[in-house]
């Protein structure tokens, strides 16, 4: 059966979809013989498709895999790095760090620490960052200085950033000193550097930032540098996109616990 190639190459985990869109573009995929264009389609089954030269075939299609990390300081949310910084792919298991299509769903920077998805499953990683799904994600953050109650009020509410407000924010304080706050803050959108980018703009910037949970998914004992596949409950949790708008990860009442980021 026919399908367009970004989508083929994205199930087959060679690529997220934007991943495969960017490898179309660069002229590194062919059909029969002939640069693959943004909305070819093809047929795995009797077509001949070539990514970076090497024949994708219908009995080396990849298995899928899905696994949590956690995340240290100074790693990049990124395959690889031109400068030859440490990737979220060393988080895995040796096996899966190349050859597999393995990418992170989402990012994180490279300052800031904690759980972070990946897979070989383009139609998921296409799933959970579409606009349409709000899948919440739950972060501790300390801040410089001692932050007022009008200016928190202000960010729960929503800054506008670009142009456009953010959603509003579910956020609970931690502690308050007076040359530090920590904050939780739940996020159901994942504007690029958003809290980050919020914080400085309130005058509050960020001295640590670290995200505990993705959906229903925490951390819990996983360990800097440690990566755990996720169960097939998990799994089937995370393809059922709508269940996370009624069972929050986010607990208010958690008490505060010390992250390193």
């Amino acid at each position: 059966m026919a399908e367009r190639v970004q989508k083929i190459l994205a199930r087959w985990g060679i690529a997220s979809r934007r991943g495969a869109e960017k490898l179309i573009l660069a002229g590194r995929v062919t059909l029969n013989g002939k640069p693959v264009h943004l909305g070819d389609q093809a047929d795995p089954a009797g077509d001949r498709l070539y990514v970076d030269g090497k024949l994708l075939k219908v009995t080396e299609r990849p298995r899928y895999h899905y696994y949590l990390i956690h995340k240290p300081k100074g790693v990049v949310s990124t395959c690889a790095d031109p400068k030859g910084r440490p990737t979220v792919l060393d988080c895995l298991p040796k096996a899966l760090q190349q050859g597999q299509g393995m990418h992170p769903i989402g990012r994180l920077d490279s300052q800031s620490t904690g759980a972070l998805l990946l897979t070989n499953d383009g139609d998921l990683t296409l799933a959970l960052t579409h606009p349409r799904y709000h899948i919440p994600k739950a972060y501790r953050v300390w801040l410089k200085g001692k932050m007022p109650k009008h200016i928190l009020e202000q960010w729960q509410r929503g800054i506008v950033l670009d142009g456009r407000p953010t959603m509003p924010a579910q956020i609970t304080v931690k502690t308050v000193t007076q040359d530090k706050t920590c904050l939780d803050i739940m996020l159901t959108e994942g504007r690029n550097r958003q809290i980050r980018r919020v914080a400085d703009q309130l005058g509050f910037p960020v001295l640590k930032l670290h995200r505990f949970a993705i959906g229903d998914l925490e951390l819990g004992d996983l360990q800097r540098g440690q990566a755990r596949p996720l169960t097939k409950t998990e799994i089937k949790q995370l393809r059922s996109k709508h269940k996370y708008r009624s069972n929050s990860p986010f607990h208010p009442s958690a008490p505060a616990r010390e992250y390193q980021a």
